[in-house]
């Protein structure tokens, strides 16, 4: 019998698309015309962090939302992750990809706030960089590739997302139940 978790799995797809759309436009169109517009990397990087701050309440509501329904979907998916070949092997690399892009993110704004008021023209900010002094240098850098990070893991989770709705067909699932059976039974032919 085929059930709909219509709402469970489009917070899930809504919620990853806004993540990663939101990610890939920051570090290509957000980031690039900062560059294009500052003039100086000081005021490049107060553009820049301006901008990704407006973008971060959005952003963890988008991530809260895609996690919400991750879970709804594992939920209503656990007797699939259990019985099905393949399904729990996919599930945990999208576990795992996701917390790796949750660190990301969460490195990301770290460091894009230690960007944000080193470059800052507002007294508290000023004597707050003052107070926890950092290699401007170095965070760029690793701001840089951390933006560029978050990208490339919610697409991959963007593809293990496809991956789990090949393995909901009929076919798959027949299939992927049947060789799950005959690996815990090998006498089953």
């Amino acid at each position: 019998m085929s059930e709909r978790h219509t709402l469970i799995r489009g917070l899930h797809d809504v919620g990853l698309a806004a993540w990663f759309g939101g990610s890939l436009m920051g570090a290509v169109g957000l980031n690039g015309a900062a560059e294009d517009q500052g003039g100086t990397q000081t005021a490049t990087d107060r553009i820049a962090s301006s901008g990704w701050a407006k973008w971060t309440p959005v952003n963890a509501a988008a991530i809260g939302v895609h996690l919400f329904g991750s879970g709804g979907l594992l939920a209503v998916n656990a007797h699939r992750v259990a019985t099905q070949q393949g399904v729990a092997g996919s599930t945990v690399a999208k576990t795992a990809v996701t917390a790796a892009a949750l660190v990301a993110t969460a490195y990301a704004r770290v460091l894009g706030k230690k960007v944000e008021l080193a470059s800052s023209t507002d007294p508290e900010d000023a004597e707050k960089a003052r107070k926890h002094p950092v290699d401007l240098d170095k965070a760029r850098r690793q701001l840089a590739c951390a933006q560029w990070a978050v990208p490339a893991l919610t697409g991959c989770l963007v593809l293990l997302n496809a991956l789990h709705g090949e393995q909901q067909r009929p076919a798959e699932q027949a299939s992927g139940m049947w060789e799950r059976a005959r690996s815990v039974n090998p006498f089953m032919s």
